[in-house]
């Protein structure tokens, strides 16, 4: 439910006082956070950054606007697919090679510590499009009412505006998604943070 109301000042001071990257690295080590963003991204092609900064909104009580939302998420994604996505690849192909090598062993480190460099920029621009809109532009709004099931909001969140054929899955690929998007929103305290 979205409040007609101003933008509540609070809310967005409590967000601003909250690094997006400072509040990634809490959330992603809480138990089982991890394994459930990997199988999100893995299953249902969920971008695990962006579920990150929805989860980040949630915990100071505010959501994306839809519209705003839009090309901001294409933007993110391109970034996901012509830079993160790729370094993932190379680490992930070096794997078998790094057990028999230490050099290529190296190079896996190097690579991996790129792409954590390239998640936390993602994670930046993330939060920099939610603080720093145009003054015309409207982009994170109030929650009003706490969601009686938070995994159901995150699910609509980060399916808002998609292609029907994105994130489609049957009955039963939906409430294995739910189970681990529970997982996340279990770790959360809303309008408190990661806990």
């Amino acid at each position: 439910m979205r409040d007609s109301i101003t933008l509540d000042s609070t809310r967005l001071q409590r967000l601003q006082q909250t690094p997006l990257w400072d509040f990634a690295l809490t959330l992603y080590a809480r138990p089982g956070v991890e394994a459930a963003c990997l199988k999100l991204q893995e299953e249902a092609g969920l971008d695990v950054c962006e579920m990150l900064f929805h989860c980040w909104l949630y915990s100071c009580g505010l959501e994306a606007e839809p519209r705003a939302l839009a090309y901001q998420r294409e933007q993110r994604h391109l970034w996901q697919c012509h830079v993160t996505e790729v370094l993932r690849g190379l680490r992930q192909d070096l794997k078998a090679s790094a057990a028999e090598s230490e050099s290529v062993k190296a190079l896996r480190e190097t690579i991996k510590q790129a792409e954590l460099m390239a998640e936390r920029e993602n994670l930046q621009r993330w939060q920099a499009w939610a603080l720093d809109p145009p003054s015309d532009e409207e982009r994170v709004v109030n929650v009003v009412e706490k969601p009686t099931n938070a995994a159901k909001w995150l699910l609509k969140q980060l399916f808002l505006g998609r292609c029907s054929h994105q994130g489609e899955g049957g009955v039963k690929e939906q409430n294995e998604w739910l189970d681990s998007l529970q997982t996340l929103t279990c770790q959360l305290d809303p309008h408190q943070g990661a806990r």
